[in-house]
Formats: structure tokens, C-alpha cells, sequence
């Protein structure tokens, strides 16, 4: 039994050999394929999977350090300053707003009185007109049989 397994041993030896060459280069192609994905793999986790991360872990720092809760009081002071301004800015916009339409009115009332004079003026230059025509049609009329 010893001899026939070293005679099948024997036999099966180049095919075992074509095997291990065979999967020897199966294996390095598979490294050869492997090997570009895996890095860029590894670029995309630092690119876009590590940044989530490292944000999500700094935010939950934040959340739970109790020094960041005295920080909190800049930003409404900016926000209660934004909104002091707002109104105060508001405030002179309606107060300018309400002195435009009393210079308005108060320049509409001037035009209407200089337009009631002007009108004053040409009626009573018109009357004058009027009067010397008739006048002459009068004479005119005098003056024929």
C-alpha cells in the first residue's frame, strides 16, 4: 500500500504543481484587482465617512462639556443687539417716512395755492382781453350805418 501511494503521489505530483501555479497566479491577479479598489476605499472613508464621524464626535463633545454652556450667551447677546438695531432702524424709517409725507403734503398744498394764483392771474388777464375786444366790438358797431 505504501508503494501505491507513493506511485499515486508520484503521479499526482505535476498535476498538484499545475494546481499550486494555478492558484498562485489566480491569487496574485486577485491582489492585482483587489488592491486599487481597496485604496480607493480607504480614500473614500477618509474623504467622505471619517469627516461625519469626526464632526458628529466633536459635536457630541460639545454637547456634553460643560464649559461650551457659558458660550451660549455671546450669541443671543448678538442676537438681542441684531434685533435692538432692527427696531431702532425701524423706528427712524417710520419717523423719516412720516416727515416725507408731511413735507409732501405740505408741498402739494404750496403747488395747489401757486397753481390757484396762477389760475387767479390768467382769469383776470382774460377778463382784461375780453373786455378790450368787447369794447372795440362795441365801437366797431357804433361806427357802422
Amino acid at each position: 500500500m505504501k508503494a501505491q501511494a507513493v506511485q499515486t503521489g508520484q503521479r499526482m505530483a505535476p498535476m498538484a504543481d499545475q494546481a499550486k501555479m494555478a492558484t498562485a497566479q489566480r491569487i496574485e491577479e486577485a491582489r492585482y484587482w483587489a488592491a486599487p479598489r481597496l485604496e480607493d476605499a480607504a480614500h473614500r472613508v477618509e474623504d467622505q465617512f471619517a469627516p461625519k464621524v469626526s464632526s458628529l464626535l466633536t459635536t457630541a463633545a460639545h454637547k456634553i462639556d460643560p464649559s461650551y454652556a457659558k458660550s451660549r450667551r455671546w450669541p443671543v447677546m448678538v442676537l438681542m443687539t441684531g434685533v435692538a438695531l432692527g427696531a431702532m432702524g425701524y423706528m427712524f424709517y417710520r419717523r423719516n417716512a412720516q416727515q416725507w409725507t408731511e413735507h409732501m403734503k405740505e408741498s402739494a398744498s404750496d403747488a395747489s395755492r401757486w397753481v390757484s394764483e396762477k389760475a387767479d392771474r390768467t382769469a383776470g388777464s382774460a377778463e382784461q382781453a375780453t373786455s378790450k375786444v368787447t369794447d372795440k366790438a362795441e365801437e366797431a358797431s357804433r361806427k357802422m350805418p
